[in-house]
């Protein structure tokens, strides 16, 4: 008898494809991130995640994976990612890169208001790459790189009503509350209140990053940290000073003076803030300095937007306070010496009587061989410093306006670090007062004499494509 009307295999096929039907249409949108096809990007990237440490926190640490699925080259200057988060009492946020192989200077992070703000979302943080970040194969990873977002406030944070934020991961998973984009086209995850295809960068928004690509002996920061202890500060290569040693008051430089509130625009990013404070004892008293943990600068351009005080921002005025920017050789006793200061004292010290800025070029500290012209200067509030060692000069400005110029025989003879310091020159009075000094950024060029005007436009280059930090600097690997 035959068979071939009504095969019972053919009956159980059919079944099987409506019921394959039927479920990719229930996942709707989930559906198409996990089956690629010719010329559609919608299952180009996959992302995993992790999480450590505990759900309040002084800074969540989301760490990312992300996974070229294309089955094509990806060029990662072509990717976002997108973190969502609550920003708990409205706080202003902040991030920075911790880790990664592909290093934190081809990382760029910006935070932003969601386009739909739900209860567990109202903000996420972006993640982009510049274009030193390299191509991924098909197949290819970025492997971990290790993230930070935390209240600039420096208040804790509660993650349990974070959208992106899953405490049981703490080892990789694929996570589709993590949103990517590959051109501005959502390729991975499902955003909160449903963000879709779209909501990512426009097309080609890379060119942005890729026209700030950084050009080599390059250093600039905007002090993205959650403060002295964070890891990527000696990733960065940067040391908050602490105990014994002059100038000032002996054996109180404490890291308890340092901190990274916003910045000088209130517009998300950072400044590194010092503080001197004393009750007019030694023992009562804190000084502040930050600095590379490395020799950088010999020639070149040093340029950095500082905020001075004319008062303390408590207590009673009439300290001695010094608020500097300098450079400095590591030994003091090398037959090389060298040092470049911008030296500011509100109320003047060493017998004169202030608001003096002191800008003055050593050769020898010990037998105290500098040449130094003071500036009868108020200048409190925000200020760009530049000092340039090139074409067998050394120059100071403020502002742009070149205030001091000192000849070859003071030109730097070895590498110096970047340094920033707040101290009293003396105890004069008892009671308690603190002085502060801010710095919203630092740009270095290694052997380049660069106008500041340049070094301002180029931060604020840097800052739109969202690049925290650049070390670009020969020996910086």
């Amino acid at each position: 008898m035959s068979h071939r009307g009504k095969s019972p295999g053919k009956g159980r096929s059919f079944l099987i494809f409506m019921s394959v039907v039927v479920l990719l249409a229930a996942a709707g949108a989930a559906a198409y991130r996990w089956w690629p096809s010719d010329g559609d990007d919608s299952a180009a990237l996959t992302v995993r995640y992790r999480t450590e440490g505990p759900t309040v926190t002084d800074a969540a640490k989301p760490w990312l994976e992300v996974i070229n699925t294309s089955g094509k080259a990806v060029d990662l200057v072509d990717v976002t990612v997108r973190y969502h988060y609550t920003a708990d009492d409205g706080a202003q946020f902040a991030a920075n890169c911790v880790q990664t192989s592909l290093d934190c200077s081809t990382i760029t992070l910006r935070t932003a208001a969601a386009q739909k703000a739900g209860p567990k979302a109202d903000r996420y943080l972006e993640i982009g790459f510049t274009g030193e970040a390299r191509t991924l194969k098909p197949g290819g990873t970025t492997q971990a790189i290790g993230l930070q977002l935390y209240r600039v406030d420096d208040k804790k944070l509660d993650q349990s009503d974070d959208y992106s934020f899953d405490a049981a991961k703490t080892s990789y998973q694929e996570s589709e509350r993590v949103t990517a984009y590959l051109d501005g086209a959502q390729v991975w995850g499902e955003g909160p209140g449903g963000e879709t295809t779209g909501s990512g960068r426009p097309a080609n928004a890379g060119s942005l990053a890729e026209a700030v690509r950084p050009p080599a002996g390059l250093l600039f920061d905007d002090f993205a940290y959650t403060g002295p202890e964070d890891p990527s500060l000696a990733a960065n290569g940067w040391e908050v000073r602490s105990g014994a040693g002059g100038p000032g008051v002996d054996d109180s430089w404490s890291a308890k003076g340092v901190t990274f509130p916003a910045g000088e625009n209130g517009d998300g990013g950072q400044a590194l803030r010092l503080e001197a404070r004393t009750d007019g004892t030694a023992k009562g008293t804190v000084q502040s300095e930050f600095h590379t943990a490395r020799p950088v600068f010999r020639e070149g351009t040093l340029v950095a937007r500082v905020y001075f005080t004319d008062e303390p921002v408590s207590g009673q005025d009439g300290d001695h306070a010094s608020q500097s920017f300098f450079a400095i050789s590591p030994d003091h006793e090398s037959k090389k010496y060298s040092e470049l200061d911008f030296e500011y004292m509100a109320n003047g010290g060493w017998g004169r009587y202030g608001p003096v800025l002191d800008t003055t070029s050593w050769r020898s500290s010990d037998l105290g061989d500098r040449v130094t012209e003071p500036h009868q200067l108020k200048l409190g509030g925000w200020h760009t410093l530049a000092m340039t060692a090139a074409d067998g000069e050394v120059t100071y400005s403020v502002d742009g306006e070149v205030l001091f110029t000192s000849g070859k025989s003071y030109l730097p003879r070895e590498a110096m670090s970047i340094n920033f310091s707040n101290w009293f020159i003396d105890l004069p009075f008892k009671g308690e007062r603190s002085w502060e000094m801010k710095v919203d950024w630092v740009y270095f060029e290694s052997g380049r004499a660069v106008s500041p005007d340049h070094a301002t436009k180029a931060v604020a280059d840097f800052a739109a494509a969202g690049t925290r930090h650049v070390n670009t600097l020969a020996g910086s690997d």
